[in-house]
């Protein structure tokens, strides 16, 4: 069986427990040597022994058959692997190892999410109070119709150092299908479809949470005391279609679910407004979607604008006596049809709120995790630090992360604090957001 450096911390690593598999990776002797029978493989070159990722996820302790030589580069090895359960070590052992035909250092630089940082900013993960506004973890959305399992939450949130995950439920799912490239619409919706599945989806993420100790956030006092040691959710909707245009839909996700952060559109043209990828027919933001603004911020409620139209965004602004969020997007400078980035003027018009905007990290934008914190520090550059967030749409981006899983957080906290100073760092991860929930459910 072949590993490689995204399969750690999922499933696929953790069942091969007691089996041969194989990996390649580069060698870094514990302590100095030419040759060894201990030592760590790490997915790219460690400059010093201080240069090991801190991240129990990042690294394979290796106990091979006879020493090996570490001064040929990459290796490629075989051997049995083990999974450990100590908190204290690493997670993965390869144990009996021997080495292999070697791979290309392109090859695994293609497959590596890791970089070469200092150890001592490795550490920085907010502390363990950083907060991801857009997630769909757990299989969430499959499992909103039935298909698969639960996947792990809460470990990896405790192993990177994540408190908080706004866990979005997907309101328009039954009728969005790929097509010509983009997901869109396929059809109208049948009366009460949208609410119904909504419903299910709310009951599927209240389910999980319960089955892995994960709190659920009704208050800003109990987002503010989260941390990653017990992580929490904040149950949230990518897009209002459940509404269906009956406001009291909004008291009852409210009251029966807990419902704290309402995205009002995703890739269907709804009652509240239009989308990005779609052409706009009702002038951005409707009114109804101005009273549903409005009752999210008398309620207690975070009002996101992702997937709406720049008109969408300037009208919620006009209406809303909150900051608004807008959870997951990146920054361009150039328009285009039909994309999720957004220009200049759109980022600071959420910032003019007092809001957050989350960047995603997108792999066809940002390929690995350096190029993910330069993204930050751009919208950074355009709105201020004080306005930008972790957006990570896991298992919901339309292609590969350049975030794999929660247990990657310390290595972007090590590569924005090559941007940003600490107090700065812990806004990015976290900070921007509890200000905006606080805020909102005043």
């Amino acid at each position: 069986m072949r590993l490689g450096w995204r399969d750690l911390g999922t499933l696929r690593a953790d069942r091969a427990d007691g089996r041969p598999v194989e990996i390649s990776g580069f060698p870094l002797a514990v302590l100095p040597a030419a040759s060894t029978d201990h030592f760590l493989l790490m997915a790219e070159p460690g400059c010093c022994g201080g240069c090991v990722p801190r991240n129990r996820l990042a690294v394979v302790e290796v106990v091979a058959e006879r020493p090996l030589e570490l001064n040929a580069g990459a290796l490629t090895l075989s051997g049995t692997w083990r999974v450990i359960d100590d908190r204290e070590g690493w997670r993965y052992r390869l144990a009996d190892a021997v080495a292999e035909a070697g791979p290309t250092r392109r090859a695994l630089m293609a497959a590596s999410a890791l970089f070469c940082l200092p150890a001592s900013t490795l550490a920085q993960a907010g502390e363990g109070l950083a907060v991801d506004i857009h997630s769909h973890a757990g299989n969430l959305n499959p499992m909103s119709f039935g298909r698969g399992q639960f996947a792990a939450v809460a470990e990896p949130m405790r192993q990177g150092g994540l408190a908080a995950i706004c866990l979005a439920v997907v309101s328009d799912s039954p009728i969005i299908k790929l097509t010509d490239g983009r997901l869109r619409p396929s059809r109208d919706p049948r009366p009460g479809e949208l609410y119904d599945h909504t419903q299910r989806a709310f009951g599927v993420l209240h389910e999980l949470a319960r089955q892995q100790g994960l709190a659920i956030v009704r208050t800003a006092g109990e987002l503010s005391a989260a941390r990653a040691s017990r992580p929490s959710v904040v149950v949230s909707s990518e897009g209002a279609d459940f509404l269906e245009g009956r406001i009291e839909r909004l008291d009852e996700a409210y009251q029966r679910w807990a419902l704290r952060h309402l995205q009002l559109t995703h890739y269907r043209p709804n009652e509240l407004g239009d989308i990005q990828t779609e052409p706009s027919v009702q002038g951005g933001l409707t009114t109804f979607g101005a009273e549903v603004v409005r009752r999210c911020n008398r309620m207690g409620i975070v009002v996101d604008v992702a997937h709406g139209t720049y008109e969408l965004v300037t009208k919620a602004a006009a209406v809303t006596t909150k900051p608004l969020v807008l959870s997951h997007t990146s920054l361009t400078e150039r328009p285009a049809a039909w994309t999720r980035r957004i220009l200049p003027d759109h980022a600071r018009a959420v910032a003019a709120t007092g809001g957050v905007i989350g960047i995603w990290p997108f792999s066809g934008f940002f390929p690995n995790i350096v190029a993910y914190a330069d993204g930050m520090a751009r919208m950074a550059e355009i709105v201020g630090v004080d306005h930008v967030g972790l957006g990570t749409d896991l298992l919901g981006l339309g292609g590969a992360s350049a975030l794999a899983g929660y247990a990657d957080l310390p290595q972007l906290a090590a590569a924005l604090r090559t941007k940003f100073n600490v107090a700065e760092t812990d806004k990015i991860l976290g900070g921007n957001y509890r200000r905006v929930f606080e805020a909102s459910l005043r």
